[in-house]
């Protein structure tokens, strides 16, 4: 056990929550997008990164989820987006870094 009390066997049931999420989500919508997909390793938590060249594949995502949480920064020629929504139990977030074309490449 940690030192905050959560166990190694939590903290994995917890891995695969999201995992099952992940493919319960995959299967659902074969016919977006693909996108960069990360299991957290606190929590039940599940980050997609969407591609940074256009916004579509983000909207695309974020409809499909209804992620409701939905923010935006933009600083210099960068364009921040997230979105979160929580289902059966895993916090799902979804992230793009859009550039501005006039700024070209990071």
């Amino acid at each position: 056990m940690s030192m905050l009390g959560i166990s190694h066997a939590e903290r994995a049931a917890w891995q695969r929550r999201a995992a099952a999420e992940l493919a319960r989500i995959l299967d659902a919508h074969r016919d977006l997008p693909l996108i960069t997909w990360t299991v957290g390793a606190a929590g039940s938590v599940l980050v997609g990164r969407a591609d940074s060249r256009s916004r579509v594949s983000f909207d695309a995502w974020r409809g499909a989820l209804a992620l409701v949480e939905h923010h935006e920064h933009t600083s210099g020629t960068v364009t921040s987006l997230s979105a979160k929504v929580h289902r059966n139990s895993v916090r799902v977030v979804l992230l793009a870094d859009l550039l501005d074309e006039a700024g070209g490449q990071p």
